[in-house]
């Protein structure tokens, strides 16, 4: 890519970054309270629905900018030696390592947004001193493996499917997507890509909720879904409805402020 369109994937990134998960933050708060191990109500219900926002708002810039313009570059350099259908690959390995890239700034920020959620007495500044104080740098990490483990088979599904929907959506009509087009496809991806992978996205909050000590503190991903599946069965996974809709949405948005960005 050029310095000048990297910039604008930077840009671009960003600003849909921040837009969505600012106007999307009350669903995200629901989803990580019905996650949470004390259940929905004592993990705080419907009150206090924005704690934990100021640690989006000063994250969700970076992350998002830092996913974009690693996916546009790498994708960039990966096309000039690429065949058509080596394409579905060239995407994959991009978004996996936009998103091991992203992961070192979201990790933290999503620690710390978590925890405040469930505990909507306490501010977003006590929460990160409490985590310094008692666990230090390593936990703000907890979870960094989690969450890749995560993100990368949500990106292998959601960015391939995208840019194929893309694809098939030009073909038909002659010429190249619109922005709302290109956020359809996206938000459909992004829908799909969450139902397959809400089974990890629980065990990721339990790791970042986890008391320091405790068994899922550890990190360990298989010792926490074993465990959500010994207690709660299927049901503990049966939250795919509130991610996938929630997911339709910031992806819709999230490829429409990028989109218009980019223009």
């Amino acid at each position: 890519m050029e310095p000048r369109e990297s910039w604008a994937a930077l840009a671009a990134g960003g600003v849909a970054g921040v837009c969505v998960d600012l106007i999307l933050f009350p669903l995200d708060t629901v989803k990580t309270r019905l996650q949470s191990p004390q259940g929905f109500r004592k993990a705080g219900g419907f009150r206090g629905i924005y704690a934990g926002v100021p640690s989006t708002a000063i994250g969700s810039f970076p992350n998002a900018a830092a996913f974009f313009i690693t996916y546009e570059n790498v994708k960039s350099m990966l096309h000039h030696d690429s065949t058509s259908y080596l394409t579905p690959a060239t995407h994959m390995v991009a978004a996996s390592l936009g998103e091991v890239v992203a992961c070192l700034i979201r990790v933290p920020s999503e620690v710390v947004k978590q925890r405040a959620q469930v505990s909507p007495t306490s501010s977003t500044l006590r929460i990160l001193s409490h985590t310094l104080y008692h666990e230090g740098i390593r936990g703000l990490y907890r979870g960094y493996k989690s969450t890749v483990l995560r993100e990368i088979p949500f990106s292998l599904v959601q960015f391939p499917l995208w840019e194929s929907l893309k694809d098939l959506w030009s073909w038909k009509q002659g010429h190249v997507v619109d922005s709302w087009q290109s956020a359809v496809c996206g938000a459909f991806a992004g829908g799909f890509a969450a139902a397959v992978t809400t089974p990890l996205d629980v065990a990721k909050t339990r790791i970042m909720l986890a008391k320091a000590g405790s068994s899922n503190a550890s990190g360990n991903v298989l010792a926490a879904l074993g465990g959500i599946w010994r207690t709660q069965g299927l049901s503990g996974f049966s939250l795919s409805k509130v991610l996938s809709s929630r997911c339709i949405f910031y992806h819709c948005l999230l490829h429409m402020v990028s989109n218009a960005s980019h223009h």
